[in-house]
């Protein structure tokens, strides 16, 4: 299903990724218009016992500043924010982030389920849902609010990722308004504006 996604405007992208996902990463947030005046928020499976460096691996390649939420720090247009290790990244209303501790979801904290769902909560059909490779099936309660809410919800290939379970899981429980090789999802993610 390498179909071209609706090519509407939003207002918030939230990214999930898993196994796999930093050079995932790398490649989509390479993408990004420069100019990009949205919000970027993204939860990578990280462990929880030491400090991530991810977004200054990351901030490297992207045209927008890359860093580390902290909670209630402001939502910020053209900007990636990053979840920490050993917390939950929350959308808490549309000017405001969340750090949680709230248990695990799928063993992983961060996990991507709660971004995706206090996004969707938030922002409604703003939101587009960029699901990456991943080794389980955090995400798919996340893919479907978003698509419950009005949202767009775009999957990386399960035959082009790292990792096939998270986005297999995610289209067999939610489905998807596209489903892209990872060069595909980068070439729409140039076309994106605000």
């Amino acid at each position: 299903m390498d179909t071209a996604p609706d090519r509407r405007r939003f207002e918030l992208i939230v990214i999930g990724a898993s196994a796999g996902g930093v050079s995932a990463l790398q490649a989509l947030l390479a993408a990004v218009p420069p100019g990009l005046a949205m919000p970027i928020l993204v939860v990578l499976h990280l462990p929880r016992d030491r400090p991530s460096r991810i977004a200054d691996l990351l901030d490297l390649r992207c045209p927008l500043p890359v860093r580390e939420a902290e909670d209630k720090q402001p939502l910020q247009d053209g900007t990636v924010t990053f979840a920490p290790p050993d917390y939950h990244l929350l959308v808490e209303d549309r000017n405001t982030l969340a750090l949680s501790i709230d248990p695990p979801v799928l063993y992983s904290r961060p996990a991507i389920d709660p971004l995706f769902e206090s996004a969707a909560e938030v922002f409604g059909a703003g939101v587009l849902a960029i699901l990456l490779t991943g080794a389980s099936s955090d995400g798919s309660e996340g893919v479907a609010a978003v698509r419950q809410a009005g949202g767009q919800a775009w999957i990386q290939s399960p035959d082009d990722a790292y990792s096939s379970l998270m986005p297999a899981s995610a289209l067999a429980y939610a489905g998807a308004d596209a489903v892209l090789p990872l060069s595909s999802l980068c070439v729409h993610m140039k076309g994106l504006e605000r």
